[in-house]
């Protein structure tokens, strides 16, 4: 069985300086026409486990920017899909 190409992403850290990551899951919720993209640079934590990071992407100004989830709301749907794509695994 042929290990899944990794899908990686070029982003601009806050310094200017440009990091690539691996692209877990992109995707979009419908009713508010926001996309997100879960996202790894591949770093482990004190337990071992992957640090994943999640971003709201705004394509607004035409070059897609990551922007921070700020809203709780937001935050409580994305957990959803997490939940989703961990028991699918």
């Amino acid at each position: 069985e042929r290990e899944a190409e990794k899908k990686m992403m070029s982003i601009v850290a806050e310094d200017g300086s440009i990091e690539e990551v691996e692209v877990i899951l992109a995707f979009e919720f419908k009713d508010t026409k926001k996309e997100y993209v879960i996202y790894t640079k591949n770093e482990k934590d004190d337990n071992d486990n992957i640090t994943v990071y999640v971003s709201h992407v705004d394509r607004s100004s035409g070059e897609p920017k990551l922007l921070g989830v700020e809203d709780e709301e937001e935050w409580s749907r994305i957990k959803d899909v997490f939940r989703e794509l961990s028991k699918s695994e």
